[in-house]
This record gives structure tokens, sequence and C-alpha cells, in this order.
């Protein structure tokens, strides 16, 4: 395993501007998921090997295949045929994009872990932008942030709203606009795998697992399809990524319980003094409904959060398997982690 100060050497390329080293210090593993992206998967598998080549990097391709309804777990193996660096790891059914990663990082075998989405809307030339600066650096993770969105103006304005809300509620503040594309040292893989939760959002246990984190300005391409993740996934995900990170939603029910407890009170000592010192009787059927109607939904919207918070417990005492794996295609013996193992029992 290579260590920070080993990853390269300070001699530049002139060509390439990257630090020449031995071809065999260091193995690179590319993880990636693989859902309705036959469309992409050659033109990421050619443009990301003409990366690596320019690398002093052995390297190795991780697939999974997240139970795809296409046909790209056919053009996967084809690619494998061809290429024995290249291995993929097919899921009995769909887990979703986040587990999938996970299960991708358990079999990567590599010092340094290239993780990007296929889809090619992240440039795989990215790497050796993430390379240089990890050289640079010597952070452990540099991951891409985009300093400019072309999303609709609706998903601009939701996606700052998310990472505003999120830093306001949760204890651990994470970088806005970030990509799913990001280089990794093994230390910080291998942390990032000791977490155990089966709902959450990954861009929270990335930030959590801690480290020197590098953020690298990466602008996405067109090539992007029609997006997986609608409204009602994003908000779920949201949900759970404030869910497992903070306790607040629950300190903010008790602040809510206890402001309505003062403001009810202070309301009957003001009936009481008109009621003795003035004679005013307090009368009115409309102020009666619209109080209830309004604790009530106080009530309710309070119930709903700490439902929320059971459901996340629920689902974490079943211990169900973080995923199955269904095969692994592989013209090498590979090795998953103690997790990945358990993760095909």
């Amino acid at each position: 395993m290579i260590t920070g100060a080993d990853i390269l050497k300070p001699t530049e390329d002139p060509k390439t501007g990257i630090a020449e080293t031995s071809r065999t210090e260091c193995k690179l593993s590319v993880v990636t998921t693989l859902y309705n992206s036959a469309p992409y998967l050659e033109e990421f598998y050619r443009r990301t090997l003409d990366q690596l080549r320019r690398l002093p990097v052995d390297y190795e391709f991780v697939l999974v295949d997240d139970g795809s309804p296409d046909h790209v777990l056919q053009i996967a193996i084809s690619l494998m045929q061809h290429d024995p660096k290249l291995r993929v790891v097919e899921l009995s059914r769909n887990f979703g994009h986040h587990k999938a990663i996970m299960t991708g990082l358990e079999y990567a075998c590599g010092d340094i872990i290239f993780l990007i989405d296929v889809d090619l809307e992240e440039p795989p030339e990215a790497l050796t932008i993430f390379f240089r600066k990890m050289t640079e650096t010597g952070a452990d993770v540099v991951f891409g942030v985009q300093d400019r969105r072309s999303d609709p103006w609706f998903r601009r304005v939701t996606g700052r709203f998310y990472y505003w809300l999120h830093n306001l509620l949760a204890k651990n503040q994470m970088a806005p606009n970030q990509l799913t594309a990001r280089l990794m040292r093994r230390p910080y893989v291998d942390a990032l795998l000791l977490h155990r939760e089966h709902l959450f959002a990954i861009e929270v246990l990335w930030h959590i697992t801690g480290f020197v984190q590098i953020p690298c300005p990466i602008n996405k391409t067109a090539y992007k399809g029609t997006s997986a993740y609608t409204f009602a996934k994003r908000l779920r995900l949201f949900v759970n990524a404030i869910a497992m990170s903070s306790r607040q939603p629950l300190v903010f029910i008790a602040y809510l319980g206890l402001f309505a407890t003062c403001v009810c009170a202070l309301y009957i000592v003001f009936i009481l003094i008109q009621y003795f010192f003035f004679g005013v009787s307090v009368s009115g059927w409309t102020s009666v409904i619209v109080s209830t109607w309004l604790l009530g939904g106080i009530i309710i919207f309070c119930l709903g959060i700490i439902s929320i918070y059971l459901s996340i417990i629920f689902e974490e005492v079943k211990m169900r398997p973080y995923v199955i794996v269904k095969t692994v295609h592989d013209t090498q013996s590979a090795a998953p982690t103690d997790r990945g193992r358990d993760n095909e029992s």
C-alpha cells in the first residue's frame, strides 16, 4: 500500500506535467456503476483508458451492474474479454446508485481509486487533473465541484436550497455542487467502507469520513440523457441525509413545543386579565377552530419528523444484506473486502 508521500515523485513529465515514477509503483482502480448506461459505456472506457495510459500507474476497472434493464452488462462483458484488467460486479437487482458505488469500492483493489459516473456528464479527462492536484497537495481525496451549473433554473434553485438547508440543520457541512467524480487514496476508502448505514446519502459519508479533501472545479458536459433522479428521489435523499447526520429536527420539535406552550400560557393570562379586570368575555367560534387547526397541524408535523427517525431505525435493525452480488465476471481472481464477502452470503 502506498503512502501519501509515495504516490509520485517531484520530477515531472514536460508533456503532461505529471510526475514520472515507475508504472508498477501504484495501482489505480476506476470504479463506476451501470444503469441504463449502454449508450455511454464504450466511449467512457475508451476515454478513461486514454487518460490511464498517460499516468505512471497500473490500473483496473470495476464496473457495477446495478440491475440495469438494458444490455449494458453484455457490453461490459465484451469489453472484459478484450481487457483482462476489467471486472464486472453484477448485482441481483437494482439496489440504488449509492449502494452500487459502495459495492464497487469494496471490490476495488487499487492504492488509488477513481470514482466517476459512467454517463460522461462528468468528463473522464478529470482523472489527470485530479491526479496532478493530488500529487501537488498530498491530499487524501480530490473531488470535483461545479463552478457553474447548467441545469434548468428549478434544479439550480432547489440545489442551492438543498445545500443551504442541510448545512443549516446538520453538524457536518457539505461542499455545495460537489460531483461524484473523485480520486481517493486507499486508507480513505477503507475508512469510508466502515460505515454500515442502509439508508444514507453518500455525500454525507464522504464528508464525515474525514481525511484531507481538496475540491477541484470541473464543469459537466452535455452528454447526459434523462436523469434517473426524479424530484421525489432527490427529496428522499435529502430527508435521509438530514436524518442520518443531524438531531436538529428533533431539537427543533422540542423548542417548537416549548414556544407553543409559552404562547398559549401568555394568551391564557391575557384572557384572564381581560375577564377579571375589564369584564370582557372572550367568545368566537372562528378563533377556536383556527387555533385547533394550527395546534393540530403542529402536532402532526412533529409526529411526522419523529416517524422519519423511527422508520430509519426500523430499516437499520432488520440487518438485511447491504446488497446481493449475483455474479462477479472476472478473468482474474478478485477478493473483495470482508464487507463485500458478507454481501454475497
